[in-house]
């Protein structure tokens, strides 16, 4: 069995140890060490990488009692240098020290039990037992790890046996019943728990919470730790920062900028929908009066889908000819008539679309359809205008 270094320090960096077994999977090739401080994937925690006689480490994993470590390619050596991502690890200790603290003071001050724990790349999150929390809950709970932290409980590891284990307070029961080991934060909590940890919560160095949100009838809360939330805070800051340049003002006043800025862009919008109802109006008079045969076509080169149907719901309100229009900026083409005519849009569509590669369909009355190119879609529109007018 491999000696697992990592539990008599999670900081040691670098060792040399043998390659005591070779294995070769399907998706490639994995080495058991003599010893090892590459921690494998586990308890919620991601496994550490780095590199094994310079050859990167790919993956670590914990298979029949066996860690195996996923590497690019085999050494030609027995005896190898490894070293540790430390970058990486340190950020795993941070936040799962960070969580066992943060859990502590969920159950202490709400009676929130922690129900699991995930540690990933862009966030790390723990679901606790709980309906709802408040934003008041989550700012008190914010402050009270953070004093935690400052106030640098030591972090101890050690193991125990099944009865050693009863007599301890612990925050959940261990599954299994020998080599119990221990993690206690001194003065708050002890935890079952086979992780890598700093040495005292001064070393998390911050926890902020960025969210809560339901999930599956409890809570899940988005935090981050130490260097992370530095850089959270850093990229704040950034945003912040052009967000007051951008509308001259300072950090202290962009919500109400950026609310004064809503309002301007709320009534310009309802100016705009009012003119566009005025230009839909005059070109409505435009085309009807140009109405020559049983079809009426136009071809524009901004309108939306949405303006097209609006166009043609005008059109045909005061016309029994057919309304065909086209728009160049989105490819689209709408076919439109009243209830008095008896060719079906949707099955004119219908029938003839997949020759030119478009997709849509639509109704009696009404049908519309996209094209991947203007080509495509002019190339329809002028074969449905031939078509209808030679009926």
């Amino acid at each position: 069995m491999t000696n697992r270094l990592y539990y008599n320090s999670a900081y040691l960096k670098q060792w040399e140890t043998s390659i005591i077994e070779t294995v070769e999977k399907a998706d490639g090739h994995y080495v058991v060490l003599e010893e090892t401080a590459f921690y494998p994937h586990g308890g919620g925690q991601p496994c550490d990488l780095g590199m094994i006689q310079g050859i990167p480490v790919l993956d670590v994993i914990l298979e029949d009692d066996h860690i195996l470590h996923k590497i690019e390619s085999v050494p030609a050596e027995q005896r190898v240098s490894c070293s540790i991502d430390w970058d990486r690890r340190f950020d795993h200790m941070q936040h799962h020290s960070g969580q066992h603290l943060l859990s502590a003071v969920c159950l202490e001050m709400f009676d929130m039990t922690t129900l699991s724990f995930h540690l990933g790349n862009d966030y790390c999150t723990i679901d606790v037992e709980a309906k709802e929390l408040t934003s008041n809950q989550m700012e008190s709970i914010e402050h009270e790890v953070n004093r935690q932290i400052y106030l640098n409980h030591p972090i101890l590891s050690y193991w125990v046996n099944e009865d050693e284990a009863k007599l301890i307070k612990l925050v959940k029961q261990p599954k299994v019943t020998e080599n119990i080991r221990i993690v206690e934060i001194k003065d708050v909590e002890y935890n079952a728990c086979g992780g890598t940890h700093v040495s005292a919560t001064g070393e998390i160095g911050m926890i902020k919470l960025l969210k809560a949100e339901k999930q599956k009838g409890n809570i899940r809360i988005y935090f981050k730790c130490g260097y992370r939330a530095l850089e959270e805070f850093n990229q704040s800051q950034r945003i912040l920062g052009a967000l007051s340049s951008k509308f001259k003002t300072g950090k202290d006043e962009i919500i109400q900028r950026l609310e004064k800025w809503e309002l301007e862009q709320k009534e310009l919008q309802a100016e705009l929908a009012i003119l566009r109802e005025e230009n839909s109006e005059f070109i409505a008079k435009q085309l009807l009066s140009g109405q020559n045969g049983a079809v009426i076509t136009a071809i524009f080169e901004d309108k939306t889908m949405k303006e097209l149907q609006s166009l043609a719901g005008k059109l045909t309100s005061h016309s029994d000819a057919y309304v065909l229009l086209a728009t160049k900026t989105e490819n689209k083409v709408v076919l439109a008539r009243n209830n008095q005519l008896g060719q079906s849009c949707g099955a004119f569509f219908k029938t003839y679309l997949k020759d030119f590669s478009g997709k849509g369909g639509g109704s009696d009355i009404l049908a519309q359809a996209g094209f991947p190119t203007w080509e495509e879609a002019r190339a329809f529109y002028e074969f449905t205008a031939n078509k209808l007018r030679a009926q």
